[in-house]
């Protein structure tokens, strides 16, 4: 990670702006770099957060691989869990020294998806890909004038600064007794993984699932399918570690290739084949889609919560193999969950001992030792890495 000059901690300078260390992509291919960002008071409906911890998602690793559509300059990281400071007129869903969860997909409660029970849709996370807020204005700059450059937060987010300003819609409570780096994994990736088996593909009790992956998304995923009661969890990762933590979160047998999966499903299951495939790797390829399709039987579902790279077509599938077992794929969009009910559930969940989250947290790092994060992750090294910010 390149580093700019930076200040011990944030300061306040004019109108209530203060200063605060962020690590940013400014372009694809060029790492992290943190540096001193100028930030903004929160406006009307907005809050200002002091991070205390944020989760290390492969899709900020997209960023910087030019893999995400994403606006640069971009301040980095969609998973976050920390204190409200400040708000701006209106705001009626926190106030200052609430404890929060910040989830990446936003929850207004009242446009047409929220109103109907999809709150993973929310009209207000529109602008994801450019940090930009509804008003077409940013919250973090750098430089004055003519010279000022505007940065988005990854997700209207970017929890990879101390401090950020974010939507009220996008705030979630965080009880007393749940540490914040626990918060911030609840905020995308356990609910993605978790409800990718629960929701989107719908999991039933005696079922057998195949997941591709098992990372942090395909860890809950795990979770999710054996919670919901199937009788095979089958986990397909190349790496060692990642097989051997899935059966720590409730995988029944472990592959290293899709073929030996393939194979095994067959065989337990008297060639009817798996009722769910969920891909859930780091990147999404043509061939797992097709492993994922070929490995459920009739009326079987695959369930795709992947990204590939970017321009790639990675859904390429003959008509054949959907019409003749009537297979069906869809895409899952925060794993289906709802994050104002499933992220208090999910915690719920963890406080009761049904739910492992302690466990996906490998490693914590400081904030500039980002890009060592994510050297770890694609080398398979964590399930889940956790920047803790220095408060």
């Amino acid at each position: 990670m390149s580093t700019a000059e930076t200040t011990a901690g944030p300061s306040t300078t004019d109108a209530g702006v203060i200063t605060t260390r962020a690590a940013v992509a400014r372009g694809p291919h060029t790492g992290w770099e943190l540096t001193d960002l100028r930030l903004e008071p929160p406006r009307a409906h907005e809050v200002r957060v002091r991070f205390h911890a944020a989760g290390l998602c492969h899709s900020d690793d997209h960023i910087t691989a030019g893999d995400a559509p994403v606006r640069f300059p971009v301040v980095g990281g969609h998973e976050g869990a920390g204190i409200v400071e400040s708000v701006g007129p209106d705001v009626r869903r926190v106030r200052p020294g609430d404890r929060i969860v910040c989830s990446y997909i936003p929850a207004c409660g009242a446009c047409r998806p929220c109103s109907t029970g999809h709150q993973n849709m929310c009209v207000k996370g529109l602008n994801a890909g450019t940090g930009m807020f509804l008003d077409g204005s940013f919250r973090f700059h750098q430089g004055t004038g003519d010279e000022r450059v505007d940065f988005g937060g990854f997700c209207t987010l970017g929890t990879f600064s101390q401090y950020a300003v974010v939507s009220e819609w996008a705030c979630v409570p965080l009880p007393e007794d749940i540490p914040f780096e626990i918060g911030a994994l609840v905020g995308c990736g356990v609910p993605t993984g978790w409800g990718s088996a629960v929701y989107a593909a719908g999991v039933r009790a005696g079922e057998t699932v195949v997941i591709y992956g098992a990372g942090g998304v395909g860890s809950n995923a795990v979770q999710g399918a054996r919670y919901a009661g199937a009788k095979n969890v089958v986990v397909v990762d190349p790496v060692a570690f990642k097989r051997e933590s899935a059966e720590l979160f409730g995988a029944t047998h472990t592959f290293a290739d899709a073929a030996s999966a393939h194979e095994f499903v067959v065989e337990t299951t008297w060639g009817q084949l798996a009722d769910h495939a969920i891909c859930t790797p780091g990147v999404l390829t043509p061939e797992i889609v097709n492993d994922a399709v070929a490995v459920v039987g009739k009326g079987g579902r695959v369930t795709v919560t992947a990204v590939g790279r970017l321009g790639e077509n990675t859904v390429d599938v003959h008509a054949g193999m959907m019409i003749s077992y009537q297979r069906q794929i869809r895409g899952a969009l925060f794993g289906g969950c709802n994050p104002l009910y499933d992220i208090p559930r999910l915690l719920g969940l963890y406080r009761a001992g049904d739910l492992k989250l302690d466990e996906l947290i490998t490693r914590r790092y400081r904030l500039d030792e980002v890009d060592r994060g994510y050297a770890d992750m694609t080398a398979g090294r964590t399930i889940r890495g956790v920047i803790v910010h220095d408060v």
